[in-house]
């Protein structure tokens, strides 16, 4: 006998009552409160507390979302890294708008952002590549990111074929594979609640300046 397939409408959950996100609480600036939760992700041990959906969308507004893993950020904005000819590559830079999505479940918090996207320096990508397990250098090399393929078999004969260009050498960066920065216009810390009635506050820039709102849950 088979089971009956479990039913999404069934799976509520309320949220415990955990700490309220006040606007009184709230740190100065978005980079200062969004180290604050990354931290305190990291310290309650979840699995690559980096880990992030990122959203694009292409030349006609057709959407895709995958997740990635969020290699740095600063006052200018969050960075990952990828093949610039993936399709969440080519959507970047042909439709260079993107949200972003941190599911911290556990902690019944999240952090969306929506912004602008670029390429960053050449040099940085470089810094950033230098640090990449050597598999992974050469698996950038060996794989075209998003394209079809026939088989498994020619995913493991690109990285033969990588392994024999390079040998024991240093593997630089591909010249289609770099850094893209999501610069926020957007920032919102979503706090969840008992009721549905959850905490969100948003960092919106207007006209150079954050400011600070709270939206409805």
């Amino acid at each position: 006998m088979t089971s009956e397939p479990p039913s999404p409408a069934d799976m509520r959950r309320d949220y415990r009552e955990r700490d309220a996100l006040l606007e009184v609480d709230l740190e100065e600036s978005w980079p200062v409160q969004f180290t604050r939760w990354f931290a305190d992700a990291r310290d309650a041990g979840l699995p690559e507390p980096n880990a992030m959906i990122v959203a694009t969308a292409d030349a006609t507004g057709r959407p895709s979302a995958r997740t990635v893993l969020l290699k740095a950020y600063d006052e200018r904005g969050f960075v990952f890294f990828t093949n610039y000819t993936s399709r969440k590559g080519a959507e970047a830079l042909e439709n260079p708008h993107a949200g972003l999505v941190f599911p911290w479940f556990p902690m019944q918090r999240q952090v969306t952002v929506t912004g602008t996207v670029e390429k960053v320096s050449r040099a940085e990508t470089e810094e950033y590549f230098a640090t990449r397990p050597r598999g992974s250098q050469l698996g950038a090399w060996a794989s075209p990111q998003s394209q079809v393929l026939p088989d498994r078999a020619a995913v493991d004969a690109g990285m033969t074929g990588a392994v024999e260009r390079f040998g024991d050498g240093p593997v630089p960066p591909p010249p289609h594979w770099g850094g893209l920065l999501v610069r926020p216009e957007t920032v919102e810390f979503w706090q969840g609640r008992t009721s549905r009635l959850h905490d969100r506050l948003r960092y919106r820039l207007d006209q150079g300046t954050w400011v600070v709102e709270r939206l409805a849950p």
